[in-house]
């Protein structure tokens, strides 16, 4: 499975048609189908391959050849049914002279083709479906040997409906299943599992003229490389939004259940908040705007369409009809009007804690400060509007950095473990937090020239001690920042190799080509060049190398960016001039040492390390037993092991898991959960016991210690004479 990550910004200024539906003769019928394009999708079309076949603008410009034309018809087959659970063999290739119309479809802007194809991908959701529910009627023997193999990524097309058939009643056996072992009873898994295969029908009705462009355009922009993407208007806005932590809204997070849009949590000091009158599992049904517009019936609605009435201009009023939770699915409506403010979502910006490492072999306890970035954003329009205010990655580490020098840390961990990416900007002024001037990035574009991004602005925020843990989910942003670390000898870095993704996208409006007066043609996230590091390096594929080592998770050959079939292959340019604050070589195999003893007695990294090996042999499967009898005694080992961690924890005094009794497979997934528990949950999640974390700040004090008490190591390891005094605590 391959996911794709956050892209590395740079913050430039730039009637129904007939469908063919396969019959069971071998023929096609004509069928109508509501999702059409329209003029507009044309013209975004005809903008699109413009922009990509250009090579003023796209690094890797590429031609709408019939090469490129049958990759693209393959990915969005792939787009529509990835797993291959719809479409047979007899469908594909009934699809087949499409290949060579898609290049055409794209660049002339006629795109009934992949309408077409779309809607027998449709017919065929409603009969898996109906399939699927027609199969709960019947009792399923769980005693054989059966497997259900759900990686289907690689497998051939179905040769028919009735090998489909036989898929899919192993997918409804394992769900069946799932739910039996969680405890409920064979009449509650058929009404939980019905409902779950209507939404699916439903959902494929839902998917409009939009959805279904975006789907075939994201197969054409995919094709030229894994980070280029098209957003429609609507994404565009997301996308910005998710880039600045800010909406204007009532700041509220929905989701939807059933036919019903719910309120999962409510955002602290937002208008939703203030109000006093909205709470977290109240049902939203109607939305009215300002004073006396009318009142719009949302129920059975899509989320995205009922966040698009309630979102609006800062100072605007919206109404809200909505069932309070405590009356019940069938209870009283209640009405409230917010005024719409800006909004700035906390969760995702950037925290700190602070670890305590006790004393250990006459080095005294150390105080780690730790900060959490999720993500490298900025508030682009923001910073355009006031230069001196505005959301900020970098803003808001400085400001914590500032708060640690108050409380006294010995150093800084800064964890980017899951950190996709961000602003070219943000990777470039953060790291001037911890250097004194300097480049910090190499950026060649698509005619070869090569800019170097540098730090300008003399002194630092933070020139103590410092570290940099990464997870194999770091990606662009993050590993621009952790290899000027590491090659400014600045810190260390502890973790996992990083994603690999070393090119750089950039935000381009079409709406500003035609000169459109408003948003309708959304925009492209192209890749227009190719990041180094000041030692000359890509981390194109091999991601950034840590100095310390952690257990991995997934490897290159199942995550990252050598598992995409196009990416730009791995180089290297000439090195630029930089300092060299430190050689942390001469410290890492006594660091090693050191790790390595206290993780043989920690039990905590004990149960992480176990857990990620049992992770790995399971994800290397791809396959679950349908064995009643074998996945019970799976799931009681599970519990068992969990029980007596529990235990070991209390004898050891160490902090209970707060999910530590709800870990077991529910069989539910996020539509049919109690939203408010399961909100309540995800929260739990953050403060599970973290190994990672506290022995990466074990690992900045030890580093601490040997460099306190060893004058000549000191001198090998730190060899800058001028620029920040780091390491000197």
């Amino acid at each position: 499975m391959k996911f794709k990550t956050p892209a590395l910004l740079l913050t430039l200024a730039f009637g129904a048609p007939l469908a063919l539906l396969a019959r069971a003769d071998g023929g096609v019928a004509s069928v109508a189908t509501a999702a059409a394009p329209n003029a507009d999708q044309a013209t975004t079309s005809k903008l699109v391959y413009g922009l990509l076949s250009d090579s003023r603008y796209a690094y890797r410009p590429r031609d709408l050849d019939p090469e490129l034309s049958q990759d693209v018809f393959k990915r969005y087959l792939e787009a529509l049914d990835g797993s291959k659970m719809y479409f047979t063999a007899a469908d594909v290739a009934r699809f087949a002279p499409y290949q060579r119309q898609v290049g055409e479809a794209i660049s002339s802007g006629h795109l009934q083709p992949a309408y077409d194809i779309f809607a027998v991908y449709r017919q065929r959701v409603h009969e898996r479906a109906a399939y699927a529910r027609g199969l709960l009627k019947q009792d399923f023997d769980f005693g054989g040997d059966q497997r259900w193999e759900y990686d289907r990524e690689d497998a051939p097309w179905a040769a028919s409906s009735a090998e489909l058939d036989a898929l899919w009643k192993k997918m409804v056996m394992n769900d069946w299943l799932r739910l039996k072992l969680a405890g409920q009873k064979p009449d509650e898994i058929r009404k939980t599992l019905d409902k779950r295969y209507a939404r699916l029908d439903r959902s494929a009705d839902e998917l409009n003229g939009e959805d279904v462009f975006q789907y075939f355009l994201n197969a054409y922009t995919n094709a030229i490389d894994p980070h280029t993407d098209y957003f429609t208007p609507q994404t565009a806005e997301n996308f910005n939004q998710s880039m600045s932590l800010s909406l204007e809204g009532i700041g509220a997070v929905l989701q939807r259940q059933d036919e019903l849009v719910t309120i999962r949590e409510i955002v602290p000091g937002g208008p939703a908040d203030l109000s006093g009158k909205l709470q977290p599992g109240d049902r939203i049904v109607a939305v009215g705007q300002d004073k006396s517009g009318p009142m719009v019936d949302v129920v059975g609605w899509r989320i995205d369409d009922v966040v698009k009435l309630i979102r609006g201009k800062k100072g605007s009023q919206v109404r809200l009809e909505y069932i309070p939770v405590a009356n019940g699915i069938d209870g009283e409506h209640a009405k409230v009007t917010i005024t719409r403010q800006k909004v700035r979502l906390e969760e995702q910006a950037a925290k700190s804690e602070i670890i305590t490492t006790p004393a250990a072999n006459g080095a005294p306890a150390r105080r780690i400060g730790v900060i959490k970035l999720p993500a490298f954003y900025q508030d682009f329009e923001g910073r355009r509007r006031n230069p001196n205010d505005y959301t900020s990655a970098t803003r808001d580490v400085a400001r914590l950095l500032g708060q640690f020098k108050t409380q006294d840390v010995d150093g800084v961990l800064l964890d980017l473990r899951n950190n996709g990416g961000g602003s070219l900007d943000e990777a470039v002024e953060l790291t001037g937090l911890f250097i004194d001037k300097g480049p910090v990035v190499q950026v060649r574009e698509s005619g070869g020239r090569v800019s170097v991004n540098a730090d300008r602005k003399p002194g630092v925020a933070w020139d103590g001690p410092l570290a940099v843990l990464v997870s194999r989910a770091s990606a662009s942003a993050s590993e621009i920042f952790a290899g000027a670390i590491q090659d400014y000898g600045r810190g260390l870095v502890i973790g996992e190799t990083t994603f690999g993704k070393g090119t750089v996208q950039n935000l381009f409006d079409l709406d500003r080509w035609p000169g459109s007066e408003g948003p309708r043609f959304g925009s492209v996230k192209f890749t227009m060049a190719q990041f180094f590091r000041v030692s000359g390096g890509s981390t194109q594929h091999k991601g950034v190398v840590p100095d310390i080592a952690f257990p991995v998770n997934l490897d290159a050959s199942q995550y990252g960016e050598s598992t995409y079939d196009n990416a730009l292959p791995w180089t290297r340019i000439a090195e630029v001039p930089h300092t060299r604050y430190g050689n942390f070589a001469p410290l890492l195999p006594k660091l090693l040492a050191l790790h390595r003893e206290r993780i043989a007695s920690d039990k905590e990294w004990q149960w992480w390390s176990e857990d990620v090996a049992q992770f790995r042999v399971e994800s290397a499967k791809k396959y679950v037993s349908l064995n009643e009898a074998e996945r019970r005694a799976e799931r009681e080992k599970q519990a068992a092991k969990f029980k007596q961690r529990e235990a070991e924890r209390k004898a050891l005094g160490l902090a209970p898991d707060p999910l530590a009794g709800d870990l077991a497979d529910d069989g539910l997934g996020a539509a049919e959960r109690d939203v408010v528990k399961d909100a309540q949950r995800e929260k739990l999640a953050d403060k599970r016991p973290d190994p990672q974390l506290r022995e990466s700040a074990a690992i900045l004090a030890d580093a601490l210690d040997l460099l306190a008490q060893d004058r000549k190591l000191s001198a090998q390891v730190l060899l800058a004479s001028t620029g920040p005094g780091i390491w000197a605590n």
